[in-house]
């Protein structure tokens, strides 16, 4: 497969030339690459664009799902719904993703900097943009691996009004409901989310003790949204947003009393509260050639965790209640200069402090950094888009990073070449630094130094038949030091672990895809990543990251009011840590099947329904924790204007 791409790469112009014809659409655009709206066929970098119709047609609930088909991406939930879920962006560390939702950074400081993807509902997401490589040069610190952004839609137009109601097997139900609209100088969009999941089975038959019975995970999770704006002058506009999260998970963990350890007779109950708020002031001026973006962001982490008391007869203390909680205050600038029709310059700084409040620490952090970019056209089929950044942590001093991605179209052939060289540098966490686990023998690692990464990939994309069909592929590759791992902690005891450099890892792969819109309602992708992340010390390699990974997708408007969907995913073989921690395994490779429909009855009134699982696999993912067999919901949607 790999020499094959690697042909494709080489033979695309030759071949293009013959067969290729102009592409039919306007290219969609994303701003995450760039930090400015850019399209999508100018950007040099790697981004992946999931709008709300792809998210309406395969009924994604959750962002795992939403993230599951991505090329280059690792999605690994460890139990139901609501389980804390972790993305591998090109084999990095969970906590190299910078996570933005409406402008706002989520990741948690108390989570070691990972945002746990499993708290995401996609209910009112516009869009998610998922650019990968590292991205240290545009967003600081936390992007070594990449970005991926959420974004909810601006409220426009006449009120509108929409509602939805499902249920399904597993006791899931989910309810939402949002207005949205603007009246003269105002913009409004609230949403409200409610998903229940009574009933996820996830503990495997095998793991259990004789007589015991599997309990199923269980999670209510309720997301309040809101954004406001308005027009102060036609130059002058605030905006405004909140998201809160208020979500109750409850699973079934390990019983650690016992020489063998087993799943828990009794669940772990697990509360956890989230608050997002940003305030922001756009101002332009200079005829529209010069604009400003200042804004304030706020986020707050509150995890409270109550294991059972599983003493096993042992007479032994039951464990204490475990409370993380975090929270993170910012400010940032950002400009914009058109120089010419052709040469932007994008800029800006930013300043950041995240505290955690632990009950067996309380450490803080204060970081900074100033950022400049260079976009342009020298020609008119090539785009450049540079960038640089300087930051700088009150405890690990200064760091320059740096980017170049061109993008280059042939005219002739259609054919678009896309590349991007850059570094990347991670701070370590705070939690990496101060949190100790002495219960299981884990200690933090004041000593940590900065992980640093360079990062390069290059690829194409062939458009064909009119852009009904294109194909293409990237190679990727990165170069990470002072990756952060597990090891051995000899200072603490024989058997103890702590934080450690481990000096080196490197991932790189191919990314390629193939997409074919036969007719105007059928449309059909094809996505492949081929993945090698190895520690380059002992050359084992990386947990949780396959080697493979194939994932098709479907959407056909098979009538005027009748629409299907339908998704597969292949995951290869991969190394994992049993369900108890104790020794790593090899993981098995799976592959899942979901289909959709929905149909517009008419009067605002769409009727919708899933099937998950279709062909009842049943499989482990992460090893240790099984996955549901056949599900399926069915719902009602309305929506109307007054």
């Amino acid at each position: 497969m790999l020499r094959f791409l690697l042909f494709a790469a080489s033979a695309a112009p030759a071949f293009a030339f013959a067969q290729a014809a102009p592409p039919s659409s306007v290219s969609p655009v994303v701003v995450t690459a760039t930090r400015i709206p850019t399209p999508l066929d100018k950007v040099g970098s790697a981004i992946t664009l999931i709008d709300a119709r792809q998210i309406a047609v395969h009924q994604w609930r959750t962002l795992p799902e939403a993230l599951a088909a991505t090329p280059g991406l690792n999605v690994v939930q460890t139990g139901g719904p609501g389980g804390l879920t972790s993305v591998f962006i090109r084999g990095a560390n969970s906590n190299h993703t910078e996570v933005i939702i409406d402008g706002i950074d989520v990741t948690d400081p108390s989570q070691n900097g990972a945002y746990d993807f499993g708290q995401g509902l996609t209910a009112g997401a516009a869009r998610i943009e998922v650019l990968r490589g590292p991205q240290s040069s545009l967003y600081g610190a936390d992007a070594l691996g990449g970005v991926i952004a959420v974004v909810t839609p601006e409220g426009e137009g006449r009120p509108a009004f929409a509602a939805s109601l499902e249920a399904g097997t597993f006791a899931t139900t989910e309810e939402t409901a949002s207005v949205s609209g603007s009246a003269g100088r105002a913009r409004f969009a609230l949403g409200l989310a409610h998903l229940r999941v009574g009933d996820s089975p996830t503990t495997p038959a095998r793991l259990l003790a004789p007589g015991e019975t599997a309990i199923g995970d269980r999670l209510d999770n309720t997301t309040l949204t809101a954004k406001l704006g308005f027009d102060l002058t036609p130059a002058v506009s605030l905006r405004g947003s909140l998201r809160y999260v208020d979500s109750h998970y409850r699973s079934t963990g390990e019983n650690y009393d016992l020489a063998q350890p087993i799943p828990d007779a009794a669940q772990t109950s697990q509360w956890e509260r989230q608050f997002f708020a940003r305030l922001e002031a756009s101002v332009v001026t200079d005829e529209e050639r010069f604009d400003n973006r200042f804004g304030l962001n706020f986020a707050r982490f509150d995890t409270r965790i109550e294991a059972p008391d599983d003493g096993a007869g042992l007479g032994l203390p039951p464990p204490a209640p475990i409370h993380d909680a975090a929270q993170r205050l910012g400010a940032d600038w950002q400009g914009r200069f058109d120089l010419t029709k052709n040469e932007i310059l994008v800029f800006g700084a930013d300043v950041v402090g995240e505290r955690l409040y632990d009950v067996a620490a309380a450490a803080s952090e204060t970081r900074g950094g100033a950022f400049i970019e260079w976009q342009a056209r020298p020609l008119p089929a090539l785009s450049v888009a540079a960038s640089l950044r300087v930051d700088d942590d009150a405890r690990y001093g200064a760091a320059l990073t740096w980017r170049v991605a061109p993008a280059w179209r042939i005219a002739a052939t259609h054919t678009l070449f896309k590349a991007s060289i850059g570094t990347g540098f991670k701070t370590p966490t705070l939690a990496e630094q101060f949190i100790d686990f002495p219960e299981f023998g884990f200690f933090a690692n004041p000593a940590l130094k900065p992980e640093r990464s360079l990062g390069y990939d290059l690829g194409f994309e062939q458009p064909l038949i009119s852009g009904r069909l294109s194909f293409g592929a990237t190679r990727f590759h990165n170069a990470i030091t002072n990756l952060i791992e597990p090891g051995p902690d000899p200072a603490a005891g024989p058997f103890a672990e702590t934080w450690l450099n481990i000096g080196k890892a490197t991932t790189y792969g191919v990314e390629s895809f193939i997409a074919a819109r036969p007719t105007q309602s059928l449309g059909l992708r094809a996505d492949y990543t081929w993945l090698i992340a190895r520690d380059d010390l002992t050359g084992a390699a990386l947990l949780r990251r396959p080697k493979t990974k194939v994932s098709l997708t479907a959407d056909w408007q098979a009538t005027r009011r009748l629409r299907l969907g339908a998704s597969l995913i292949r995951v290869g073989a991969w190394r994992d840590f049993d369900r108890s921690g104790s020794f790593v395994t090899p993981g098995e490779p799976f592959t899942t099947v979901d289909v959709s429909a929905d149909y517009d009855v008419g009067h605002g009134l769409t009727l919708f329904g899933k099937v998950t699982n279709l062909f009842d696999r049943r499989y482990e993912s992460p090893v240790g924790f099984a996955k549901p067999g056949i599900g399926a919901v069915i719902g009602v949607r309305a929506a109307w204007r007054p």
